[in-house]
């Protein structure tokens, strides 16, 4: 039995939480005399006094979560994340409707970076900055964030902690939770650190600097120019880019254990990083061979290809060029790029490159079962035995993944939608990346896309990002049996 009290008095603490952040960008917008401080205001003080009415009005006794709750806690707040995070764009003159706030704000939290904003420029810096920042909460994860308080209001986070990395084999750096989300917060706030510094010595403004910092360690993609990173016309601030997208793209306890433990071994020696290197390289090359006819050098085909291919492995959307305009084989190669994404336990979205390498090593294992029948093959992962049970997991949920891509795609076509576009905006809104193909390209917008579209690639995004069991289990009987 669900205890809805302790859910939603959880659900008000982050509320409040959220009510904070916009009202550290509303002080921001007060100091910079911006336009966008009126939404602001409105915005923190109705998250404020919903989130204050949920933590009153609901006081149960602290008890252990249980995994339905855990799970149920995690989507509640994630959608509420989405509508609280889409007040300030609501309550502004820049979004004409409701459902455009909401589609912005879910593509913010879920780090996709999808927008229906055709002039970006235009808006007030303090909701550019909002909309970024959006981008690095949600990075870390909304529950994450939050987790290192439940202790002090008398509430275990372990179950939310594995809801919200499902996919991922959960392991802890320290032995409480709240410990744990502090570690890795730590090295998310280190890189931010370094990243922000490295771009302004590079020669981006403080405000750019900063915006650009969330987006990338994010893995997001929202940006504060109309054309992305293409509009910097600095191939310093391309490299800088390129580096902490890489890194972004790699589990995070791997960060901890280098910078913080200073163990380099199982960085080097993780199946899951070689492999996404190794993607990153061959990708690269297929996509720059692509290219180099048409550009000056190779160095100059190079550069363009690294950049783009490391944007849509690690799920960034970033743009330094309008890809569009590339050869079919190079486009097709990226398309392909965009369901693969980062690594397990990073902030970057896709099928997660652990899954991508054990789908291979399985396919490799049927062909020695056809040569082979009376053979036992064991599939193994850093030297581990991967049990059946994990592998059958593995296969179930790509399997669903691509049925809610083709369901998807099916519903936007019915829509009008055309195909290319319909296939690009689903895989790229799934996958957590933002720009597609055909009208919703890098050069373009979800604008144009009808209503319903918007409400069907908003949960898209949140099924992409919470690893798809997460959200859909809330729609079977089972789930709310007592």
């Amino acid at each position: 039995m669900i205890r809805w009290p302790n859910l939603l008095q959880i659900l008000g603490f982050f509320i409040l939480a959220l009510a904070l952040s916009t009202g550290i960008v509303t002080l921001f917008a007060f100091i910079a005399q911006d336009a966008g401080r009126s939404p602001l205001t409105l915005a923190t003080l109705t998250a404020g006094g919903l989130g204050a009415f949920l933590c009153l009005a609901f006081r149960p006794p602290p008890h252990e979560f249980t995994h339905r709750e855990g799970l149920l806690l995690v989507i509640a707040t994630w959608v509420a994340a989405g509508i609280v995070g889409a007040l300030p764009f609501y309550f502004s003159d820049y979004f004409p409707s409701f459902t455009d706030a909401c589609f912005e704000s879910i593509s913010g939290f879920t780090t996709t970076g999808a927008t229906i904003l055709g002039d970006v420029e235009a808006l007030p810096r303090s909701l550019l900055l909002w909309r970024s920042l959006t981008h690095w909460i949600g990075g870390m994860g909304i529950i994450l964030l939050g987790i290192a308080i439940l202790p002090l209001i008398g509430v275990g986070g372990m179950e939310l902690y594995r809801a919200e990395f499902s996919g991922a084999r959960s392991e802890k750096l320290t032995p409480r939770v709240a410990e744990t989300a502090l570690a890795l917060w730590k090295v998310y706030l280190g890189f931010s650190l370094a990243e922000y510094l490295c771009l302004r010595w590079a020669g981006m403004d403080p405000f750019e600097a900063v915006c650009h910092t969330f987006s990338t360690m994010a893995t997001g993609g929202f940006s504060t120019r109309n054309t992305s990173i293409e509009a910097f016309a600095s191939p310093t601030i391309e490299c800088i880019i390129i580096f902490f997208m890489i890194v972004a793209g790699i589990n995070f306890t791997q960060h901890y254990r280098l910078l913080v433990e200073r163990r380099p071994k199982p960085l080097f020696r993780d199946a899951e990083v070689r492999f996404y290197f190794l993607l990153l390289a061959a990708v690269t090359t297929a996509v720059a061979l692509t290219l180099s006819p048409a550009s000056e050098n190779f160095v100059e085909a190079g550069r363009l290809a690294l950049f783009q291919v490391v944007s849509i492995l690690t799920t960034t959307g970033f743009s330094s060029a309008n890809f569009e305009l590339w050869a079919p084989f190079a486009q097709l190669l990226l398309l392909a790029s965009m369901f693969a994404g980062g690594c397990t336990g990073s902030t970057a979205g896709g099928l997660k490159i652990a899954r991508l390498y054990l789908l291979f090593r399985v396919v490799g294992r049927e062909f020695q079962r056809m040569v082979e029948r009376r053979g036992i093959f064991a599939i193994r992962f850093n030297a581990e035995a991967v049990s059946e049970n994990a592998i059958q997991s593995l296969l179930n949920l790509v399997y669903l993944a691509f049925l809610i891509n083709f369901a998807a795609c099916m519903a936007l076509t019915a829509l009008g939608v055309d195909v290319l576009t319909a296939i690009a905006a689903v895989a790229a809104s799934m996958f957590n990346i933002g720009p597609g193909l055909g009208k919703v390209g890098p050069a373009e917008n979800y604008a144009h896309l009808p209503f319903l579209a918007k409400w069907i690639l908003g949960f898209c995004m949140l099924a992409g990002r919470l690893e798809y069991y997460t959200v859909l289990v809330l729609f079977t009987r089972a789930f709310w049996r007592k």
